[in-house]
């Protein structure tokens, strides 16, 4: 499973946060490496929480390969509009993120132009890639997940970036708050405190 850093710092360590790459965001990752085919020189990202849309959005625009607009679901959408035409006529690539789920727009000229935009979209992890990220998660924090972690975990985790984010901080704080390696009785506490009792998950 293949990873890139990002130039720019998301960590206190002012280590380069890093994506990880896999069946959720390899086509997104794709794309945006050529936005030369983008209809009107537009595309349109989405996907969950904890994604790595941001990341991605920074990543695109510091590969001086065109503008980026994170969060563009949450701004005024007239503002928006102006922005694209500027863009268009720049003949600047813009990608405009979209931090929510369902992004209703209401603009009649905005609605059109973003309709014949590529639209991207990040997915669900597998198994491969869900592991992958549990151990970015845990070598950002330093933390040993120990052997047999990741046979232990993958199959029992939600299938969620966020869930895979906080199991990796629970492992981490469970571990600091008993002064113990990761174990199975941490890695077992740690999925029952992010996603509930085991038996619960199976019903």
């Amino acid at each position: 499973m293949a990873q890139f850093a990002l130039p720019l710092s998301q960590r206190r360590d002012s280590d380069p946060a890093r994506i990880v790459l896999g069946n959720a965001n390899r086509a997104v990752v794709d794309a945006l490496s050529d936005p030369s085919g983008w209809p009107f020189r537009t595309a349109a990202l989405a996907g969950p929480p904890r994604s790595g849309k941001s990341l991605l959005a920074r990543w695109f625009a510091s590969q001086g390969r065109g503008e980026a607009v994170d969060g563009a679901d949450a701004l005024d959408e007239t503002a928006l509009f102006h922005r694209w035409n500027r863009a268009q006529e720049d003949g600047v690539p813009l990608l405009l993120v979209a931090d929510g789920d369902g992004w209703e727009i209401r603009l009649p000229d905005l609605r059109s132009r973003l309709g014949a935009a590529l639209h991207l979209e990040i997915g669900t992890p597998d198994e491969e890639m869900i592991a992958a990220l549990l151990e970015s998660h845990a070598e950002a924090r330093g933390l040993v997940l120990g052997e047999g972690a990741l046979t232990y975990l993958v199959p029992r985790m939600e299938r969620s970036f966020a869930a895979i984010e906080q199991v990796a901080a629970a492992i981490d704080r469970l571990s600091l708050e008993r002064k113990a390696p990761a174990t199975m009785s941490i890695w077992r506490d740690a999925l029952e405190a992010v996603q509930g009792p085991e038996q619960a998950r199976l019903l």
